[in-house]
């Protein structure tokens, strides 16, 4: 077996990121909240342009209700953890790199380790982890690490980026005083505010989030770790403007459609007001 050369390995990156920004790319660590669906894609993605260092978490295992969107998730990886098989994963990528995993997931306790030393967060925790989503974000906040949030919509992905000094987490997505349902229903249509997925969802039924319960499929998981990584790219090497909230994007390969949104209030603006109504009268009538 030939001996691992990184500037070989990762050479047809070479022209879209010239060799210098690559060496760069090399000495980022960037952390990956959930190995799980966008998680997955996310790192794979990043390890292959070239990203050397990584610390993830995750506390599940892999089942097979996770086969049809999951990249580590196999006949041969059931009941594995996935944090340790995406470990596995990237080192096989890459392994000059450093990968910290955090087994436990994403806690108060351990959440000042999983940032450290951290040039970027890229958000991949569970819809229905709201509790520590909002930690995770803040602490980005106050430390200066900019954060992406890249959701798989239907067959689409809608995106935001979160800068510190700029809008925050908490300022857009206003979710004190809400009751848990309602804080997911506000979550998504932030970070969706135009809702294509809805012109096609042929079954409302499979939406329940009091059961936490939601579809999702394998385009929508890779067109979110293209969009999100893109700008991954972008941030860490300084490559020119960004569109970060209040601004977000929705592109839907379903409907052929981009949007581009703006949401100067966040969830407080009349229009996100309306989605609001709109979104829980839709799925009260299932």
């Amino acid at each position: 077996m030939p001996n691992f050369d990184y500037d070989v390995a990762f050479s047809r990156n070479i022209g879209w990121v010239t060799r210098e920004e690559q060496a760069r790319l090399k000495t980022m660590r960037v952390a990956v909240g959930g190995m799980g669906g966008v998680g997955g894609s996310h790192l794979v993605t990043l390890a292959r342009m070239g990203i050397g260092n990584f610390n993830i978490s995750d506390l599940d295992e892999f089942e097979l209700a996770n086969f049809n969107r999951q990249h580590g998730a196999s006949m041969s990886t059931l009941g594995q953890p996935k944090v340790t098989t995406m470990g596995d994963v990237i080192r096989d990528i890459n392994p000059d790199g450093d990968i910290r995993i955090f087994d436990q997931g994403v806690s108060d306790e351990n959440l000042d380790d999983f940032l450290a030393d951290c040039d970027l967060y890229m958000d991949s925790l569970d819809i229905f982890a709201l509790d520590i989503r909002r930690k995770v974000f803040q602490a980005c906040y106050d430390k200066g690490i900019p954060t992406i949030t890249a959701a798989p919509m239907g067959m689409g992905t809608a995106f935001l980026i979160f800068l510190p000094g700029k809008m925050s987490f908490e300022q857009y997505f206003k979710l004190d005083g809400f009751e848990f349902e309602d804080q997911i229903i506000k979550f998504v249509i932030g970070v969706s505010p135009s809702v294509q997925q809805r012109h096609y969802l042929v079954d409302r039924s499979s939406v329940n989030f009091l059961k936490k319960k939601v579809p999702s499929t394998a385009m929508g998981i890779e067109i979110a770790a293209g969009v999100a990584c893109s700008n991954a790219v972008k941030l860490l090497l300084n490559r020119g403007p960004i569109i970060h909230a209040p601004w977000g994007l929705h592109f839907d390969a379903y409907r052929n459609r981009m949007i581009k949104t703006w949401r100067p209030f966040g969830n407080n603006g009349p229009m996100q007001r309306f989605m609001f109504w709109y979104v829980k009268r839709l799925l009260k009538n299932n």
